[in-house]
């Protein structure tokens, strides 16, 4: 094994990271230049020159590497992973013999141990997340735990670190057997269609799980439902299953039309019965201000960034616009669905973008509840920014 480079933290930052604070950033380091090889291990250190922690350096938009162990005797290597790996597993056991529910997180990066790293199981074949070129530098040590500890039909891998941290266009298949997509996968008794080996996503976002039973089970019901960025229009197809009276789906991505048919016609719905529109979330708000349409409930799920041709949408700066626009097309005393996967706000402040949305619409609001990431997505107890999914079930009311 190569030698570990000793990285020393600053003195204002060391209790963070003896209180175990995973994600390593060059500002926090008295020796960054130290650092030169992807998935090189380092030790981090105080300034008096005592062990906090060990780790790989990962070049990532969240930082430059995670820390592994706080144990000084506890070494990185095949073992190592294959114990992390097995714990993970271990904890996921009710989740393995659940009929209904065939997609799953398997292993929720430092929430499991390891930082950079995410697996999903879907229906016999696992997909892997590699969040930088350094943690991928284990992919062998990896994938042999996997295939040693459960044995999986095929392995599937999506690579997120090109030049600015994103999907690295490739055949992402690694290991295993090919799987014919689409996979028909099981959530909470729907049938949903992915596919891993189809660019960066796979046609779900396991995290929403417990969001669309909810809005299955509790809301739906005779209801008419407009759900923006849509997708894949899995949302539409729960408030469908829950009766709603109607789904309208709107996404600015072409292919979403033949998606969404594609899990309509997966549940045996008619998707003819149902709305499918290929339109600019944004234009399609002015054009139902214009049109005085409303909603009962409105989903609003976005990215955490987008652009389009006429517009750059930033959660943190525009998530009070775009709920002012949602607001509008919500019937009185109907449901906005308003969630979000940015990591660089938390609840509180969410729920200020909430309370400044209906103070300047002048109307008054509701939280019947809220959610955030579901039991197979496990956080950091020192990492608050990986609890990032903020969901909230918002009533909009009269008048002030």
């Amino acid at each position: 094994m190569t030698e570990e480079i000793r990285l020393q933290v600053r003195k204002n930052h060391e209790n963070k990271y003896k209180e175990g604070y995973p994600l390593l950033s060059k500002d926090v380091l008295t020796n960054p230049e130290s650092i030169y090889k992807e998935g090189s291990l380092f030790q981090l250190i105080d300034t008096d020159g005592n062990f906090i922690g060990r780790g790989y350096y990962g070049l990532q938009n969240k930082g430059i590497g995670w820390i592994l162990t706080h144990k000084e005797k506890e070494v990185i290597d095949h073992l190592f992973f294959q114990r992390k790996i097995a714990a993970a597993i271990n904890k996921r056991s009710p989740f393995y013999h659940r009929e209904d529910t065939t997609a799953f997180r398997v292993f929720n990066g430092e929430g499991d141990g390891i930082g950079g790293l995410t697996i999903d199981y879907y229906g016999e074949y696992y997909l892997i997340n590699w969040y930088s070129f350094g943690i991928y530098q284990f992919q062998e040590e990896i994938l042999s735990a996997l295939n040693l500890l459960i044995q999986p039909k095929g392995i599937y891998e999506k690579k997120r670190f090109d030049e600015k941290g994103q999907y690295v266009e490739d055949d992402d298949f690694a290991t295993g057997t090919r799987a014919d997509f689409p996979l028909v996968v099981k959530e909470n008794g729907v049938s949903i269609e992915v596919n891993l080996n189809d660019g960066a996503m796979t046609g779900v976002f396991l995290d929403q799980r417990e969001v669309r039973k909810k809005l299955r089970d509790k809301y739906a019901m005779g209801k008419t439902l407009l759900n923006t960025f849509s997708y894949t229009g899995v949302f539409s197809v729960f408030a469908a299953l829950g009766g709603a009276k109607h789904t309208t789906s709107v996404d600015l991505a072409k292919r979403s039309v033949e998606l969404t048919r594609a899990q309509f016609l997966a549940n045996g719905i008619d998707p003819e019965t149902q709305e499918i529109r290929v339109e600019d979330v944004f234009n399609f708000f002015d054009y139902g201000v214009k049109h005085e349409l409303k909603y009962d409930i409105v989903v609003l799920d976005p990215p955490s960034f987008a652009r389009s041709k006429k517009h750059t949408f930033s959660a943190k700066k525009d998530y009070t616009a775009l709920l002012k626009s949602a607001i509008d097309l919500t019937e009185e005393n109907g449901a906005i669905i308003a969630s979000t996967n940015a990591a660089t706000f938390d609840m509180k402040t969410f729920k200020n973008f909430v309370s400044k949305a209906f103070k300047e619409k002048k109307l008054n609001f509701k939280i019947l509840e809220e959610n955030s990431l579901p039991k197979d997505f496990p956080t950091h107890p020192s990492f608050p920014e990986g609890d990032y999914l903020k969901v909230l079930f918002i009533q909009k009311q009269a008048s002030l």
